[in-house]
């Protein structure tokens, strides 16, 4: 009884020990590196610094989330990407068209007409 006991203690220490790493490797920000993207995180492709799980925003510093990441600062989000492909045309700088109220916007991917990634400038 007492050598079950030892072995189910031994057990729960160990496994607390595995749950706990990964919860700090998502959850402790890395202070060197560069943001990458886009990166993916639970299934889903993301192509500019996030909110999720966390006050501020942040980035991946791989393609595909291992644990390392970084809080955003003013250099590390996403950038326009230009020349892009918006409806017909080709466009070399931020653009209106297609912008409900007039604000000028860009697209983060060569093909916004493929990928929809987008931000205001």
């Amino acid at each position: 009884m007492a050598q079950h006991m030892w072995l189910r203690l031994v057990w729960i220490s160990l496994l607390h020990n595995v749950v706990s790493v990964e919860h700090e490797d998502e959850f402790i920000p890395t202070i060197h590196g560069q943001c990458v993207f886009p990166f993916w995180y639970r299934h889903e492709k993301y192509h500019d610094c996030v909110k999720l799980n966390a006050k501020h925003r942040w980035c991946s510093l791989h393609s595909i989330f291992q644990g390392y990441w970084k809080y955003c600062s003013l250099e590390d989000f996403a950038q326009c990407m230009f020349p892009f492909w918006y409806r017909r045309t080709i466009y070399w700088e931020c653009t209106e068209d297609g912008e409900v109220f007039g604000r000028r916007w860009c697209s983060l991917t060569r093909n916004y007409n493929m990928d929809r990634v987008w931000k205001f400038c």
